[in-house]
């Protein structure tokens, strides 16, 4: 077995027998990867801390047939909020379900990598409501799903011949009056969409709460799952979070 070093974000964990744990990474050069931590739930181990959801690692792993082994990992960044505040736990994780799905095994991925690193630096940082939000829609653009904001994503029309009031990701973005189906949208939330898939993610981010926020980050939430063509579980913590 070769073995390799790497960056990496734990996506989620599951039992493997009575010690082991199946880790699941999002790695800067190898992608999503499956890995087997031996012994890790025994009260003995030191690697069962570190290898927990969203834990930031350099890791040292062994490459295997099916799944590869770890057998080294480093804590890179502690991110304590991301483990001790509820809110911040369950946005944490409604990212990394999403990055998970569109991360492909063996396939590496440095922007998904990268962006998924700085989105969970800014929830642990300096959470907002548009966190989770403008990762999905950096998600979607990554994944070649960007939305069109400037004009009808049906007919091409836009301002001043056609006014944009609706949002349907699966017709390609924002839609004209006649053109309208999917969800509505107001013009202050497709400016604020503008702003966040055309660079100015940062300044949104230190936006207040507001119904504009909201009204972006609903839409966050049904375009991804659209996109993914499946709801995500982690959102319903986050919704009661």
């Amino acid at each position: 077995m070769s073995l390799y070093r790497d960056l990496g974000v734990v996506l989620r964990t599951y039992k493997l027998g009575e010690a082991d744990r199946i880790v699941v990474l999002l790695t800067a050069g190898h992608g999503k990867v499956r890995a087997v931590a031996k012994g890790v739930r025994r009260a003995k181990s030191r690697l069962g801390g570190r290898l927990e959801p969203l834990s930031h690692l350099q890791l040292l792993m062994y490459e295997g047939r099916e799944l590869d082994i770890v057998s080294q990992a480093e804590v890179v960044e502690p991110w304590r909020a991301l483990h001790e505040d509820l809110a911040c736990l369950a946005g944490g994780m409604a990212m990394a379900e999403a990055a998970e799905q569109v991360a492909q095994e063996g396939e590496a991925s440095g922007p998904l990598y990268r962006m998924l690193v700085g989105a969970l630096r800014a929830m642990a940082h300096r959470p907002g409501p548009l966190v989770v939000a403008g990762f999905y829609w950096k998600l979607l653009c990554l994944d070649g799903a960007a939305p069109v904001l400037h004009q009808c994503a049906s007919c091409g029309a836009g301002p001043p011949a056609a006014r944009l009031v609706a949002f349907d990701i699966a017709e390609g973005g924002a839609l004209c009056q006649g053109c309208r189906r999917g969800q509505p949208i107001s013009p202050a939330a497709l400016e604020l969409l503008r702003m966040v898939v055309g660079g100015q993610l940062g300044r949104a981010l230190e936006l207040p709460a507001s119904h504009t926020t909201n009204e972006v980050a609903a839409l966050a939430t049904i375009s991804m799952e659209r996109h993914l063509e499946r709801r995500l579980r982690s959102l319903r913590t986050l919704e009661r979070a």
